[in-house]
């Protein structure tokens, strides 16, 4: 009965190049070996630089005939002599250091380094869920250089809805040098945010943190033993209402970078910013995002030695709430 199948192997899948496109089709027979073998099974072994998940999301996206129709169901068991093509689509993490052009709002620029104004609602990194559309792939557009650098040259990073400056390096001793200060600490940040409370007097919260136990979208405050050093300095630059509830408007230096440092700190003390639904603030003075904005940027120009001092104005949605309770700019 052997001798009736079609012999079809790896080394006789067809290969089809879609013109303009990432994507390939392969064609194949399944033979004696792959007889009542898993559809997504097989096609590891048809094409074995992507993985199982991969493909089964390939096959439910209609991407895999058999004998000309479209399965859906990664489980369906083949015959001996049926026809397989495959679309083989890119997977989204190739996708993700791609340049794609986009507006970004530059406050410093040379040849050694850059300093962008982050909007709310541009993701940093490259991640899932955000393959695409990130500053990383803005950067990698806006100079050549950036694709050989680690992460485009990105050595700090903020919040998706954090708005406010960062540097970028653009070479790699520039990347390798403000890399450096940032671990010794030597890059300063401060920030301006808006939380709920009466806040009157500065005040200092030194708290390690760790990734919170229960839920791992969060960070949360923990013993020195089991968290990371982390110290936020917090000073007041006024006091309003909304509705009979005090918010504070407030100046935060960091002095550390843990993830989530500031919001999880505040909320700690008792003051939970405004818009953070993720710990505990809730929205109000139009704010749909964190109230939250990284002012001020100071470090020491890793090729010049100058000292930069870099800023960027609040933007337009924290500027009206800022307004609205009559509080005073980022102290000089």
């Amino acid at each position: 009965m052997d001798a009736e199948y079609r012999v079809g192997g790896q080394d006789d899948f067809e290969l089809e190049a879609e013109g303009g496109d990432d994507a390939e089709r392969r064609c194949a027979d399944v033979d004696a070996a792959g007889h009542g073998e898993r559809l997504d099974r097989w096609l590891t072994t048809q094409a074995p630089e992507f993985s199982r998940n991969h493909l089964q999301s390939l096959i439910e996206r209609g991407c895999v005939t058999v004998d000309g129709k479209p399965l859906g169901k990664a489980a369906h068991k083949l015959r001996a002599g049926q026809r397989v093509e495959v679309e083989l689509q890119p997977t989204d993490e190739s996708r993700a250091f791609r340049a794609e052009a986009m507006a970004l709002d530059f406050v410093y620029e040379d040849e050694h380094l850059a300093v962008v104004n982050k909007p709310a609602g541009l993701v940093v990194h490259p991640a899932a869920g955000n393959w695409s559309g990130t500053l990383m792939n803005g950067l990698l557009a806006h100079h050549a250089a950036a694709a050989t650098l680690p992460r485009g040259g990105i050595v700090h990073r903020l919040d998706k809805d954090t708005s406010g400056v960062m540097v970028v390096g653009k070479t790699l001793a520039a990347v390798t040098a403000l890399m450096r200060q940032i671990s010794a600490r030597e890059v300063h940040r401060e920030y301006l945010a808006l939380a709920w409370g009466r806040v009157e007097a500065p005040f200092v919260v030194e708290q390690a943190m760790r990734r919170d136990p229960v839920s791992r979208v969060k960070m949360a405050v923990a013993p020195a033993n089991l968290g990371k050093p982390a110290r936020t300095d917090i000073f007041p630059l006024g006091v309003g209402e909304v509705k009979g509830r005090a918010v504070s408007a407030v100046h935060c230096v960091l002095h550390s970078g843990r993830t989530h440092q500031i919001r999880v700190h505040l909320m700690h003390s008792g003051h939970p910013m405004l818009a953070d639904v993720l710990y505990g603030g809730a929205p109000a003075l139009g704010m749909t995002r964190q109230a939250l904005h990284a002012a001020r940027l100071s470090f020491t120009h890793p090729a010049t030695g100058e000292a930069l001092v870099l800023t960027a104005p609040l933007p337009a949605d924290l500027a009206a709430a800022w307004a609205e309770i009559g509080a005073i700019g980022l102290p000089s």
